[in-house]
């Protein structure tokens, strides 16, 4: 029985030992220097009296942020990545809620750290210096670890300013890797392009698919995202095979029509996760990559990643909702009625999850875990948690679950009840916008719609080619135009940026 992600590594490392793990725009690692070093950095950590203690990972993203998680785990600790981008009041923040008493730095960043906080400060080039002369043996380090014990600690923004911490136990990532490596064939193969921060909980499949199956992981240069003709000659050049990202990454590729010239050589798996993907630009990779296989994930972070999975085997309009599909093995899907019953076909409810993927809660925060994961209302016999995402959903005819939207995200307007999330969709299908956010104005009463395209909207053409898909009532009254939308750190629509633009 495997009861630590770690076990993967020594697996691996045994396996394809000179085969490179992880490479980034600066060098690569093989899987024995990825294992040699967990040990290094275990010893360093141990040698500090932590044990199933939170340590800050303040690196920025590539091979070194990725050898320090390996080693805190190896060390019996969970890890936190920091973004270096972040402000120090959001970093600070974070560490006052972990009463973390460690971070994990590189030499850039050292002297930053060290006045930041007043927390032990471990220099990562001086730790892996004293590389070992023999391999250690993994089982004196994972002796005492077991499937319950932490992994890392995801940090969301919190309603009250306050960052949450979520928080992973290893049963939840070998659930989630062991169901996505036989649902998706990953082998050793497969070439993994990263785009997801590490402080974003996407990270995870493309981290561990590396430890469970000698998958390279080839960390992609930021900027690339920026410059999609670029993006695909780095593809082309890494010869990458699988992705994970967010759909803004791939949006982005169709509104700059790049495959007309150049397209992806190696690539076989499209798969995408955090917010809802338009049609309309899946069709347009689907159309120039029809050889590739997609798959649409869902799932909040509290769920260690995804609950469910729809790999697209069908055709789509522009217009039509993509599902995200059924429950991943071993994840219990409900829809629930006012937390009372399980919704009928094509009735609409809030998702709620059960299982072994579910996070242990939020990091010292005991109030906010017991209104977020709450005794299953169905079952009154036994102790049984869920976590009710807040997402409204329904059951279609085909058994597959379609999303509608965020509970939040639903307003009133003149009477009616509108989804936002559809007014996007529907602005989306007329093809006259590249990509687009509606947001409600509480104060004026009235729709308003930020929106990506070259030029100004003809707004008469517009209305009529969105009334064929929404009624007139859902038509934003306001728009703006933007050359980019704004993205938020994990690469998604910064959807609270635009609501604060109009509410204050």
């Amino acid at each position: 029985m495997q009861k630590s992600v770690i076990e993967y590594l020594v697996a691996t490392a045994a396996k394809y030992p000179e085969k490179i793990a992880v490479q980034d725009s600066i060098g690569s690692i093989t899987f024995t220097e990825l294992l040699r070093s967990a040990y290094v950095i275990a010893n360093e950590i141990k040698a500090k009296g932590l044990w199933k203690s939170p340590v800050g990972v303040y690196i920025p993203k590539g091979c070194r942020m990725v050898q320090a998680f390996a080693g805190i785990n190896m060390s019996g600790n969970f890890y936190i990545p920091l973004d270096t981008k972040s402000p120090e009041t959001r970093i600070l923040s974070i560490l006052n809620v972990l009463e973390a008493e460690a971070v994990i730095t590189d030499k850039a960043h050292e002297q930053q750290v060290k006045s930041m906080c007043d927390k032990i400060v471990i220099v990562i080039e001086d730790v892996l210096e004293n590389q070992p002369k023999t391999d250690a043996n993994a089982e004196d380090y994972l002796a005492q670890q077991i499937d319950t014990d932490p992994v890392y600690s995801i940090f969301t923004s919190g309603s009250t300013g306050t960052p949450k911490g979520v928080v992973i136990a290893h049963r939840g990532v070998i659930d989630y890797i062991d169901w996505a490596v036989s649902t998706f064939n990953v082998t050793s193969d497969a070439i993994i392009g990263n785009q997801a921060p590490f402080y974003f909980d996407n990270s995870t499949l493309d981290i561990y698919l590396m430890y469970a199956t000698g998958a390279t992981l080839d960390i992609i240069p930021e900027m690339h995202f920026s410059f999609p003709a670029k993006l695909v000659d780095y593809m082309n050049e890494r010869k990458i095979t699988f992705v994970f990202w967010v759909p803004f990454a791939l949006i982005n590729v169709a509104n700059f029509d790049i495959f007309k010239d150049k397209k992806p050589q190696y690539l076989k798996d499209v798969l995408f996760a955090g917010e809802v993907m338009p049609n309309k630009h899946l069709n347009y990779w689907r159309k120039h990559l029809p050889n590739c296989r997609y798959a649409n994930l869902y799932g909040p972070t509290e769920i260690t990643v995804d609950c469910t999975f729809y790999e697209v085997d069908r055709e789509f309009s522009d217009d039509e909702p993509l599902p995200i599909g059924v429950a991943c093995r071993n994840s219990g899907v409900m829809i629930l009625v006012d937390q009372q019953r399980e919704a009928g076909i094509n009735e609409e409810g809030e998702l709620c999850v059960r299982g072994s993927s579910l996070a242990l809660g939020y990091y010292n925060d005991p109030e906010k875990t017991q209104k977020a994961f709450i005794q299953n209302p169905l079952n009154k016999h036994y102790p049984e948690t869920i976590y009710c995402t807040g997402d409204i959903v329904y059951k279609n005819e085909r058994g597959e679950i379609m999303y509608v939207g965020r509970k939040d995200s639903q307003i009133k307007h003149n009477g009616y009840r509108i989804e936002l999330g559809e007014i996007e969709n529907a602005v989306l299908a007329s093809k006259m916008v590249d990509n687009c956010c509606a947001v409600y104005d509480f104060t004026n009463k009235k729709i308003v719609l930020y929106y990506q395209a070259p030029e100004e909207l003809d707004l008469s053409a517009f209305r009529k080619a969105v009334s064929d898909k929404i009624p007139r009532y859902m038509i934003p009254s306001s728009y703006h135009r933007e050359e980019t939308l704004k993205q938020n750190s994990s690469g998604k629509i910064d959807r609270t940026y635009y609501k604060n633009l109009i509410n204050g």
